[in-house]
């Protein structure tokens, strides 16, 4: 099961509104998950832009980084990833 969010594309202006809090996030291509992550969201995405890990990006925040890194592991696993 996906994260319930619509993709957006994965730029610098994307990268730039995503909130500095713990989150859990998917990298796709073509509405196609090709990576699960977790971590502090506009630096994981700065990370993923940076080495080209995708077009596409849709996150969730979260409260802690404990939630963050559960959510991140059951989209993984429901992924097949």
């Amino acid at each position: 099961m996906p994260l319930p969010k619509r993709w957006q594309s994965l730029n610098r202006g994307t990268v730039g509104t995503a909130p500095e809090q713990y989150g859990a996030y998917e990298l796709g291509e073509d509405g196609e998950v090709l990576e699960v992550g977790w971590g502090v969201l506009r630096d994981e995405l700065k990370d993923a832009l940076a080495y080209g890990s995708g077009d596409e990006v849709r996150w969730e925040t979260c409260q802690t980084r404990a939630e963050a890194k559960e959510l991140a592991e059951e989209h993984r696993e429901r992924a097949g990833l």
